[in-house]
């Protein structure tokens, strides 16, 4: 499977995708509530280093094709979950950055490309240990997936399918790039 990350250290991560532009566009899933909510989370951005930013995630939304969770993720995907999260760097149209789950932080940068295209370049910066390495890189991989095919104008897989395959991959340890 193409588009593993590259392991900076024991707790940063790296992902690059190569999208669809105009690099407005893509800038405008990362910070818009309802396009962000298509391939990550939905919920408003203040548009400010220091803002909030809410995240709600439903999965099982993030396509019209259906998938069930893994046993261990059902609770949370039937209730969806709520985040809070700080705006840490907000520099239109190429730089944000925000905190993620309490602990660490995640940096979006997006540079224009010959043929209109985007490099997406995705660092999450302080992850505690291993295992919070390995799921964060996982949900990555799949979201990441979704959002490319969002952009490519193309109907997403289930995200549950995406992660039951990476996850297992992942699980015996990030493949290298």
């Amino acid at each position: 499977m193409k588009g593993y990350p590259e392991i900076l250290s024991p707790g940063e991560i790296r992902f690059q995708r190569l999208l669809p532009g105009p690099i407005e566009t893509v800038w405008s899933y990362l910070t818009d509530a309802k396009k962000r909510g298509e391939w990550l989370a939905s919920g408003p951005m203040e548009p400010r280093v220091g803002g909030m930013v809410s995240l709600r995630f439903k999965h099982s939304e993030l396509s019209p094709d259906q998938a069930p969770p893994p046993e261990k993720y059902r609770k949370m995907d039937e209730d969806g979950h709520q985040a809070e999260e700080t705006v840490t760097v907000f520099e239109p149209p190429h730089r944000l950055a925000f905190t993620w789950g309490g602990t660490s932080e995640v940096t979006f940068e997006l540079a224009p490309r010959s043929g209109g295209r985007v490099l997406l370049t995705l660092t999450h910066r302080k992850l505690p240990d291993d295992a919070e390495r390995v799921g964060t890189a996982s949900g990555w991989h799949c979201h990441l997936a979704i959002l490319a095919e969002k952009l490519e104008g193309r109907t997403p897989p289930a995200f549950w399918d995406v992660f039951r395959k990476i996850d297992a991959e992942y699980a015996s340890g990030i493949p290298r790039k």
